[in-house]
């Protein structure tokens, strides 16, 4: 079997893990690219024996790199596969300081996990001079991570027992086949090639589901509307009913906006489900209680011990962080994306942009978005 190297570009809690599980891989070399000061040291150091993962159920797997290092000449050298973990407002730069060491000998399959907030329209753009490059992304993380000690270890929480990825409209059929046969390789749960990459566009996801409990927390008709929160919370387990109203109503308004858009491309995108449906086939008998969106949020063991990212002030009290990905990401990038389409396609999505609205006011408006790549002609460009 060929030697597959993998470069992952991101040193957190997906970095951290798929750098581990990879190494368990035969003939599966890994460069990890990161900033991260703590990774780069605990590496550098010989003492240290690599990364550690803690599974589930307590026992733990140890994986050395191959490589970790800020310099992309040496993580992208000769790299077949190139993964890209970090928050999506942080990709654009990351893809233009990558693609001058991107192979041009041959294909380089360059992808996202998550893919979500439209990467194939951002890497398309941002790797205009690497035709060579194969653009993919995967629906959502294989497992879930938390608990990351950077450069020493990270815990593994539930895994996906099937993942579903996605090539950009213009690769071919041996492309993503070829890519499909790399994935296959690095993942134990198998993966299912969608047809269209608006499937992961359109999947629900952290989007809704990090900005609906905010706003069911802090919004104007949340408990803790402008007042701290008492301490550290779990995003799901302790989901608000508010919360898993305005969840449900999103994922409402998302499956309008598949129908939309179907009707306007002559496509199918079926395989985007209802949110709670995705959830309970992702995660199957780790969930206890399936009867309503909040029971499965709060009841699913793989959610279990994540928190939302809150600030501590000098009082003793917590506040959400409107710098972490629940807004720099999801908003900026995920919420705007939904609420650009349903503009384009004259869809009125208003839980969506009540969401957006409010959560773009509260982190004091939008820096960047992903509206500056999103096609300029879509949805024209994109019809059969």
């Amino acid at each position: 079997m060929p030697t597959l190297k993998v470069s992952l570009c991101g040193g957190g809690r997906t970095g951290h893990l798929n750098a581990v599980l990879f190494k368990q891989k035969p003939g599966v070399q890994v460069a990890l690219l990161s900033q991260n000061a703590r990774l780069l040291a605990a590496h550098a150091d010989d003492a240290e024996q690599g990364l550690r993962v803690w599974l589930p159920d307590g026992s733990a797997l140890h994986a050395r790199p191959d490589i970790v290092s800020d310099d992309p000449a040496l993580t992208l050298h000769d790299v077949d596969v190139v993964i890209i973990t970090v928050p999506a407002q942080l990709r654009w730069e990351l893809l233009r300081r990558i693609a001058p060491q991107l192979p041009r000998h041959k294909p380089v399959f360059v992808g996202a996990i998550p893919g979500f907030c439209g990467f194939d329209w951002l890497a398309e753009k941002a790797l205009a001079d690497c035709p060579n490059a194969v653009i993919w992304g995967m629906k959502d993380v294989p497992h879930t991570a938390f608990d990351l000690q950077a450069g020493h270890s990270v815990r593994m929480g539930g895994a996906k027992s099937l993942l579903h990825m996605a090539c950009h409209a213009r690769e071919s059929a041996s492309q993503r086949q070829q890519v499909l046969a790399c994935l296959q390789r690095l993942y134990e749960a198998p993966v299912q090639l969608l047809e269209n990459y608006l499937e992961i566009t359109l999947t629900p996801g952290n989007p809704i589901m990090h900005s609906s409990v905010i706003y069911g927390l802090i919004g104007p008709y949340g408990q803790y509307h402008q007042r701290a929160l008492p301490g550290p919370l779990c995003w799901w387990s302790e989901c608000p009913e508010l919360g898993a109203y305005f969840l449900e109503r999103c994922d409402e308004e998302n499956q309008r906006l598949c129908r939309a858009v179907e009707q306007a491309l002559g496509i199918d995108l079926s395989s985007v489900k209802p949110l709670r449906q995705e959830i309970i086939e992702a995660y199957g008998e780790q969930i206890r209680e399936t009867h309503s969106m909040l029971s499965v949020l709060r009841s699913n063991q793989a959610y279990a011990d994540i928190y939302a990212p809150l600030l501590a002030d000098a009082q003793g009290g917590y506040w959400v962080d409107t710098q972490s990905r629940a807004f720099e990401e999801d908003v900026a990038f995920g919420l705007a994306t939904l609420v650009e389409m349903g503009r384009r396609l004259a869809l009125p999505l208003p839980h969506i942009e009540e969401l957006f609205a409010w959560t773009s006011a509260h982190m004091g408006g939008l820096r960047q978005s992903s509206c500056h790549y999103i096609p300029s002609d879509w949805p024209k460009r994109n019809k059969p």
